[in-house]
């Protein structure tokens, strides 16, 4: 393999790392470069709402490898680097100052940057969004020195502070626009299990509602006034209202962007040379019979040595379903599929009462997506079988838990 080629990853977090981890392991032994925004070294983005918010988990924990890593295997680091242009046509990166870096092949992975809160007030001190490192720093520390939390959003994000911020004693307030949380992702039997979950921990849910104003005392964050009216006091305020991919890198150099960079299953772009992996991926996935774009960790994890593999010129594809898992309190759960909720009927197995149980979302007759709570004996695989089956299920045998799942 030509040592003289140079690969290029454009990305500060799990989906660049694991891109070059895998150059070096199938052999490519020319040049490569990372480029990350950050200062920081890549790391993986889970504990930033987990185990390292709620101080379960060392910082160094987040990182994907030291740098010594790095050095050994000759992966040269430039980070607090922005990428501020691409012209696939000269196969070069521009980098904020104005170098130009020459690739043969480019691994766009600049995943996705949060949605601002666009209301009055929204840019005081106090108000957090929770997208890296340094945000996770400085909200752990909020969290510490408050007892009256806000938080804005009910997604995963939004719910995992919340339940790290309950754990911490703080006094907790839910604001969502929808009738529950996760209801867009899970549609409403399985969000209710989520919502009777964060009541019973003592968390106050403001449903139909937005914000209209933040409002401050002195620059700082003293209350958050909703849309309906109501006045929430507020020490902090954690705003999870979505993510948007990170495609300006892309759209400056023309390649084709839809729900991210659009890329086909080998995750090649519009332009031969360039490919995208992560949440910025729009990615053509066979196993689905879709375009869908994922915004979660594994997708990263996986999709980081395909590109890999594929800039290679190996024999690779995004063939692999999605995944996540999230902890919440007591309750632990695994995902895997795709479905939207509103198209989809749900069959429920097991007790969620006791939140020990699975669902099902399914297309038909067939399992598109599923997930489990606390059901670790079980645990995803058998699940994952189902999707992957594109077999019509009996719905009354998937739902009696004295069926085994491998049986259908």
């Amino acid at each position: 393999m030509a040592a003289d080629r140079v690969f290029v990853a454009v990305g500060g977090g799990l989906a660049a790392a694991r891109a070059v981890e895998t150059l070096r392991a199938e052999g490519f032994d020319g040049r490569l470069v990372l480029v990350g925004a950050e200062p920081e070294l890549p790391y993986e983005r889970p504990p930033l709402s987990k185990g390292y918010l709620k101080g379960d988990e060392e910082r160094d924990s987040t990182f994907v490898h030291d740098r010594a890593w790095y050095d050994d295997q000759r992966v040269e680091l430039r980070l607090g680097t922005r990428a501020t242009g691409l012209d696939p046509a000269a196969h070069e990166l521009e980098l904020a100052g104005g170098e130009r870096l020459r690739y043969d092949k480019l691994l766009i992975a600049t995943g996705s940057d949060v949605r601002p809160l666009g209301v009055p007030g929204a840019d005081a001190a106090g108000v957090h969004y929770l997208r890296t490192l340094p945000d996770s720093d400085r909200l752990k520390a909020a969290l510490d020195g408050a007892e009256r939390v806000v938080v804005v959003g009910a997604g995963w994000i939004g719910l995992e502070v919340t339940a790290a911020a309950r754990e911490r004693g703080d006094d907790v307030t839910v604001v969502e626009m929808a009738r529950l949380p996760l209801q867009r992702v899970l549609g409403d039997e399985v969000a209710a299990v989520f919502r009777d979950l964060h009541v019973e921990h003592g968390v106050r849910f403001e449903f139909g509602s937005g914000v209209s104003q933040i409002r401050t005392e002195g620059g700082h964050v003293v209350a958050v006034v909703t849309t309906t009216g109501d006045e929430l006091p507020a020490d902090a305020v954690v705003v999870g209202v979505g993510i948007t991919p990170a495609t300006a890198l892309a759209e400056s150099a023309g390649l084709e962007v839809a729900d991210g960079i659009v890329v086909d299953a080998t995750l090649r772009s519009s332009d031969p040379d360039v490919y995208a992996a992560g949440d910025v991926a729009d990615v053509d996935r066979p196993a689905l019979g879709r375009r869908v774009r994922v915004e979660h960790w594994a997708n990263a994890e996986d999709t980081g040595p395909v590109a890999a593999r594929a800039m290679l010129g190996r024999d690779a594809t995004v063939d692999f379903l999605p995944f996540f898992f999230s902890d919440q309190y007591d309750l632990g759960m695994e995902y895997v599929g795709w479905a939207d909720p509103r198209e989809s009927r749900v069959v429920m197995r097991g007790d969620p009462a006791k939140r020990e149980f699975s669902a099902f979302w399914l297309d038909g007759a067939r399992v598109a997506a599923g997930m489990h709570a606390n059901l670790w004996d079980q645990g995803i695989d058998p699940i994952k079988a189902l999707v992957l089956s594109r077999r019509d299920i009996d719905p009354q045998r998937l739902a009696d838990p004295s069926v085994p799942l491998d049986s259908l």
